[in-house]
């Protein structure tokens, strides 16, 4: 954000200099140099001097008073061939010098007119030129002036132009808090913005969207909990009547049937302890947090995984200490990357953690990996990779999906590599 009003005040304040440039070419090409002008001010009683007093003079006196002049004005003023001040001044000014005009030359600070056109003063006037030298020009402070203008005129149009930038930097600053607070889950985020505001109408469609977004999923999760509920009583049914007709069978066929039966509805009863899980996740509801100790946590963890073929290896530390975070949850996480560690191991699994900075704990496998493409996507509910595979093993695709969400609460994060081990290496780094 600040990037942005960072180039558009770089691009104003170069559009003031080149509008600066513009004005100054424009006003020389339409109305001549206006430094030009301004020497021709500041020669002004001298150009006075020479034009009322001393041309005013009879034509018989006029070298008189010319010489008067000289002695009490402060300047030099010579009588120079026509030849001698068209070598001093540049082409473009022979024509002006010509006429009988009076040619300023600012960098030497002097300025040439012809005595006359007609030779009325003395004998060859008509090809003399009157030259003053020194003349009290200060083109530096007429530089200074200008400049002050031009910063005048930029501030003019600075002021008001940071003025509006502020409060749109400001409500643009406020709707990227609440997107960001949007996008971290929290859907109740709200821009508060004044209807005087420039942004009024931006952050209303911005509420009137989230809004949307936390209604729609909020609708979501009330389904899937009211789905997983009433699921809970048909399942009851069936499994009590299982029961009874487990009871009155005599066939083996008919054992094996029902055996099968059952074991369908333990997984249906799974689905729904999942879903269940994951909807509370989602709820938002605050954590339980109390100080963990992590060696024994991370070892119930690796007790509670149910037996397997492959051999479970534990690296951790004694000096990892404790972590505030909910015991339970956090649990809960670990277990599902160890259970879906187990599910697709060949022969090793390994958990291990560190700490620096913060937490890390990392759970690996020995399995056919996951490719890095598909990495961010098995985080989504029900998403699996192999659907043919999950048949033979099992699950649902809400496992990792609830341990990253269980793992998000906490503020920390999961990511996945390749292991040493030839398979999959999930990261939990916790703050």
């Amino acid at each position: 954000m600040n990037r942005i009003f960072f180039r558009f005040f770089v691009l104003v304040m170069l559009s003031i200099t080149v509008a600066t440039f513009l004005i100054y070419f424009t006003i020389s090409r339409l109305f001549g140099d206006p430094l030009d002008d301004i020497a021709r001010r500041q020669a002004a009683a001298q150009i006075f001097l020479i034009e009322q007093y001393v041309d005013k003079a009879p034509q018989n006196e006029w070298l008189t008073r010319l010489n008067k002049v000289r002695e009490v004005a402060d300047i030099h003023i010579d009588l120079i061939p026509m030849a001698s001040a068209y070598a001093g001044l540049p082409a473009a000014q022979h024509e002006r010098l010509k006429r009988g005009e009076v040619v300023l030359d600012v960098a030497n600070k002097a300025f040439y007119r012809r005595v006359d056109l007609y030779g009325n003063y003395y004998v060859g006037s008509a090809d003399d030129v009157i030259l003053a030298r020194d003349l009290p020009i200060d083109i530096g402070l007429a530089l200074q002036i200008e400049a002050v203008r031009y910063v005048i005129v930029a501030l003019a149009l600075l002021i008001p132009i940071a003025w509006w930038s502020r409060s749109h930097w400001t409500g643009l600053q406020l709707l990227s808090h609440v997107a960001d607070e949007v996008g971290a889950g929290r859907l109740t985020a709200r821009a508060h913005v004044k209807p005087s505001a420039s942004i009024y109408p931006l952050a209303e469609r911005f509420n009137h969207m989230a809004g949307q977004i936390d209604s729609l999923l909020e609708a979501q999760r009330n389904l899937l909990h009211s789905v997983s509920h009433e699921l809970r009583t048909p399942i009851a049914r069936l499994e009590f009547a299982l029961e009874l007709l487990r009871g009155a069978a005599a066939d083996p066929a008919l054992e094996a049937r029902i055996a099968a039966m059952e074991a369908d509805l333990s997984e249906l009863n799974s689905l729904v302890s999942e879903l269940l899980g994951m909807t509370r996740l989602e709820s938002g509801q605050p954590l339980q947090r109390t100080s963990v100790d992590l060696v024994a946590a991370l070892r119930q963890c690796a007790a509670a995984l149910p037996p397997g073929p492959c051999a479970l290896t534990l690296d951790l530390p004694a000096d990892l200490g404790s972590v505030e975070a909910d015991q339970r949850l956090l649990a809960r996480a670990i277990g599902n990357l160890l259970r879906n560690a187990q599910k697709y191991g060949e022969q090793q699994i390994r958990l291990s953690a560190r700490r620096g900075a913060g937490v890390t704990i990392v759970v690996e496998d020995d399995g056919p990996g996951i490719p890095e493409a598909e990495r961010d996507k098995v985080f989504t509910p029900f998403y699996r990779l192999d659907r043919s595979r999950d048949r033979a093993t099992g699950g649902f695709g809400l496992g990792l999906s609830i341990a990253n969400k269980a793992i998000a609460l906490h503020g920390g994060t999961i990511r996945i590599e390749g292991s040493p081990l030839g398979g999959a290496r999930f990261v939990i780094a916790l703050p």
